[in-house]
């Protein structure tokens, strides 16, 4: 049985999480578009290369997971609600992740986070 757009589109958000928490940057970048770009409520990254040398290099929170609690893979994308925790567990932040998808790779990514606009 051939799996669902739906189904790749929520393995693939999954992967981009799984990727991420486990500092996987050379899968992290194998995920995303060259041309990606992420919008948050601090900053907006362009380009797979700045966004994961961010990410590997930059953030000031490494030791952190993303806990997904819902998808939503119906459309052209996928939206995720999680939560970020860190080291002891504890909720950093709640988040909701909407991700553009083309050709087998995530093209955008806005990320809405709660208490900032």
């Amino acid at each position: 049985m051939t799996p669902s757009p739906a189904a790749d589109r929520e393995a693939l958000a999954r992967a981009y999480y799984d990727a991420l928490d486990a500092g996987d940057y050379e899968r992290l970048s194998g995920l995303l578009h060259p041309e990606f770009v992420q919008q948050r409520p601090d900053r907006t990254f362009e380009g797979r290369d700045r966004f994961v040398a961010f990410m590997r290099d930059e953030r000031p929170m490494t030791d952190t997971t993303h806990a997904v609690d819902a998808v939503y893979p119906s459309g052209p994308g996928v939206a995720v609600r999680g939560r970020l925790l860190d080291a002891d567990g504890e909720e950093v932040f709640a988040f909701v992740d909407v991700f553009d998808i083309a050709d087998g790779r995530l093209t955008a990514l806005k990320t809405y986070a709660a208490g900032e606009e």
